[in-house]
């Protein structure tokens, strides 16, 4: 029976087995969560500066371009090169001399008052010559039906607010901005987690 008792049972090797595994998975642990930790640690500044020196400039220098995109002009020339129709009538009223081209011949009624002895009925036939000026009281619609060139160089200036792309604009800067405002609200190093302000 002393034999026995000095000789640990298979339930006690069990235990002391037991409590030695829960000793070493204990210590196991507790280095893997410390080496975590100091990963962690040393980690998180990087993670800080990520946020400050790429995130933050990043999106602001984005907001910052369509910002300006929506106060950019397009500046350019536009070169014309066509003909246009031109149809109208166009009241002439003038007075001006004319020069005959030819001779005109003029055959023309007239009377001829001889006083107390009577009156006599005719004809008077004469021809104005050639290179003769006469003047002349112009009244009358001239219709003027043709093409006129036009070649010009025009210059245009296109604002992308006014032209449209407003509203685009603004909606770009919308998806940017609560990624922005919430980038803004969160720590810039550990410190300040540590001591809020």
């Amino acid at each position: 029976m002393a034999e026995a008792s000095t000789q640990p049972t298979k339930k006690q090797r069990t235990t002391h087995f037991w409590d030695a595994f829960k000793n070493i998975a204990l210590l196991f642990s507790f280095l893997v969560n410390l080496i975590l930790v100091i990963v962690l640690l040393l980690m998180i500044r990087p993670l800080f500066m990520a946020k400050t020196q790429v995130a933050e400039p990043l999106l602001g220098d984005l907001d910052a371009a369509f910002a300006a995109l929506g106060e950019t002009k397009i500046e350019t020339t536009v070169s014309i090169n066509d003909a246009l129709p031109v149809v109208f009538d166009l009241p002439l009223q003038q007075n001006t001399n004319v020069v005959l081209t030819q001779p005109v011949p003029l055959s023309v009624p007239t009377t001829f008052s001889l006083g107390n002895q009577g009156t006599i009925y005719g004809w008077v036939s004469l021809e104005l010559p050639a290179g003769m000026v006469l003047p002349v009281a112009l009244n009358l619609n001239v219709p003027v039906n043709t093409t006129v060139p036009v070649v010009m160089q025009v210059p245009v200036t296109i604002p992308l607010n006014e032209a449209g792309m407003g509203p685009a604009i603004t909606q770009l800067r919308g998806v940017f901005s609560p990624i922005q405002n919430t980038l803004q609200k969160l720590p810039d190093s550990p410190e300040e987690i540590i001591t809020p302000q």
